[in-house]
């Protein structure tokens, strides 16, 4: 499941419901004691059962009344609730009208003992005997489909999921639906919760230098993390084992009570078997030590974040097949860190989230971090004229408020933006100018210039171009952009309108590449020597990830390529895109670049950098 919208009300500063929409990188920018951190503690609530208080209640709000809610899309594509009969959440009517699984978790603070009420807000029938069939045991339900004269002669009856698709297909009149809440945690229904559970997001919660809790030493030790990652891969057969032992168990259970009523039957009455199912990946110590024997946690906190950064990176580096279903939630990911490191974890965030289902969510202070932003990603919170927080999203309110409150360009010494598609293209670009750079050409070193501050990337992606250009236009400094040609002749350029406006403009000026995209310029001898793999010299129009990744695929063995799905290939592609812009384009050369580029594209991009800067 991916995770798109998370709403919450009375929640300690939240008392008037406010909502968020979550991207791939969602990052909360605001004052401090603006409500931030509050939601990523409440998402840590809802996805982890973490401890609520009394005190958690907004002050000014109703206490009774604190509800978390998250809609989700990407549903499993089946369910199994009963008798081992496959259904899903849309035959069962449990999505909203808008097709998501929306699940609201409500507690009450106003009494000591917290316990959430979960409910399902979905599109369900309310039509009188068809709208409580969810709630209804297989008896029961066998009994509504004789009173609803409801033909079961060739429906497995000892189905629940059937009965009851049985029984809505047969109605006499057009069934009404309407958004309802639908208690999923009740004794009835926790079937369906306990399915719909283990295919919620992994929420891993790295915390700020504040106080930490039992649950920050977990999430701060990322070791701990890797484990519950692991445990999820392997969910299926450890929820088997589980079953037999819980099964096991409940035979010994039922025949000791069952003797215990021989002797004592009002006694008995009191016993039921019960079992917890464990919680696998607590039953796994790891830590981080150094020679002295002393754990990550007593660490500093500059050395801590730099454990933390490259632990994302290892992430990248081992997910080629894709992450699926967790979100990484990181308070103040620049803390103790130079700029340097926070711009090398923006671009591995950036990384991450290109595989599988991952998500990052951060809040960041940071002018560095949030220019390197995509502009979707933006969620700026303030108060409104009542005092309510307010959450502005990814539009030119937010943009603008985020950038007046963050002061992202305030003082800079930038010299020019430089616009691609994507992180991948500014990794090539830092790589190529500074191979060139070190062979003795007279081109700048961009990887060094961005470090001082004189250029900044912009990664467009496939965000609104003249959104972007329009927010750089009042600052009055040099822009240019690179967009790949991805049409093949006599066909134009994928960017031809934006790269007009964007060269009307003073100082400013748009290029488009002549062959497919960027990796068209990487010589077949650099990607050989970085993927350890023969290739012939691919064409101007080739997809030369493609082309890489089915070759690295075939190699390994397995499945044939063209019986892989669309998102493995995709992954793949996806892998083979960044290790070609950041290895294979490291192993580029002079000679090499003059023999994949005889028109010399990439040294006059280079030549128009620096004439732009030096102006």
């Amino acid at each position: 499941m991916r995770l798109v919208n998370v709403r919450i009300r009375n929640f300690r500063c939240f008392r008037r419901e406010m909502s968020m929409p979550v991207s791939k990188i969602t990052a909360i920018i605001g004052r401090n004691d603006i409500g931030k951190s509050s939601i990523l503690d409440a998402l840590d609530i809802f996805f982890n059962d973490s401890k609520i208080e009394q005190e958690d209640a907004c002050k000014s709000g109703d206490a009774s009344d604190v509800t978390i809610i998250c809609e989700f899309e990407d549903m499993p594509r089946s369910l199994i609730i009963d008798a081992d009969y496959a259904t899903t959440l849309a035959q069962e009517h449990l999505l909203n009208q808008n097709g998501r699984l929306e699940i609201h978790k409500k507690y009450n603070c106003s009494i000591k003992t917290i316990k959430p009420v979960i409910f399902a807000c979905a599109y369900h029938p309310t039509s009188v005997q068809y709208d409580d069939l969810l709630t209804l045991k297989i008896t029961e339900l066998k009994q509504r489909a004789q009173d609803l004269h409801v033909d079961l002669s060739e429906t497995d009856r000892r189905v629940a999921t059937l009965i009851r698709q049985k029984i809505w297909q047969n109605a006499p009149d057009e069934l009404i639906f309407q958004n309802r809440l639908i208690e999923i945690n009740s004794e009835i229904l926790k079937a369906i919760y306990e399915q719909l559970k283990k295919c919620f997001p992994c929420f891993a919660l790295f915390r700020s230098d504040r106080a930490s809790t039992d649950q920050d030493a977990e999430a701060q030790d990322p070791m701990m993390l890797a484990a519950k990652e692991a445990v999820a891969d392997k969910q299926e057969q450890l929820t088997e084992i589980s079953n037999y032992v819980t099964s096991k168990v409940k035979d010994i259970a039922d025949t000791t009570v069952e003797k215990l009523r021989e002797m004592d039957p009002s006694l008995a009455q009191q016993m039921n078997p019960n079992c917890k199912p464990p919680e696998w990946h607590r039953s796994f110590k790891f830590s981080l030590t150094d020679e002295s024997a002393i754990s990550l946690n007593k660490r500093g906190s500059g050395v801590r974040r730099l454990v933390l950064i490259n632990f994302f990176r290892a992430k990248v580096e081992k997910q080629a097949g894709g992450l699926s279903n967790i979100i990484y939630a990181i308070e103040e990911p620049e803390t103790s860190q130079h700029p340097a490191n926070q711009k090398l974890l923006m671009t591995v965030f950036t990384e991450l989230t290109q595989y599988g289902r991952c998500q990052i969510l951060l809040t960041t202070h940071t002018p560095v971090m949030a220019k390197l932003l995509p502009t979707d990603a933006i969620r700026f919170i303030s108060t409104d004229g009542q005092g309510d927080r307010a959450i502005y999203t990814s539009d030119d309110v937010a943009l603008e408020r985020a950038t007046k409150s963050l002061g992202v360009l305030p003082d800079h010494n930038v010299r020019l933006f430089i616009g691609v598609e994507g992180p991948n293209d500014i990794e090539f670009l830092r790589n190529i100018s500074g191979v060139l750079m070190r062979a003795g050409e007279n081109v700048c070193d961009l990887c060094d210039m961005e470090n001082r501050g004189m250029i900044m990337f912009i990664p467009l992606g496939g965000s609104n171009v003249q959104r972007w250009t329009s927010r750089l236009a009042g600052l009055n400094i040099p822009e240019y952009y690179i967009f790949d040609r991805d049409e093949v002749p006599p066909q134009q350029p994928h960017y031809i309108n934006e790269m007009s406006i964007i060269n009307a403009r003073p100082r400013c000026q748009a290029v488009h590449t002549n062959k497919r995209e960027i990796e068209n310029y990487i010589h077949a001898d650099a990607i050989s020597r970085a993927f350890g793999i023969q290739i012939n010299p691919p064409s101007d129009y080739d997809d030369v990830p493609e082309i890489v990744a089915r070759k690295v695929h075939e190699l390994a063995g397995g499945d044939p390529w063209d019986t892989l799905d669309d998102e493995k290939k995709d992954k793949k592609c996806k892998n083979a895109k960044r290790r070609l812009n950041l290895e294979a384009a490291r192993l580029m050369t002079p000679n090499l670049l003059t023999q994949i580029d005889p028109n010399n594209e990439i040294r006059s991009w280079l030549s128009a950098i620096k004439r732009l800067i030096e102006q």
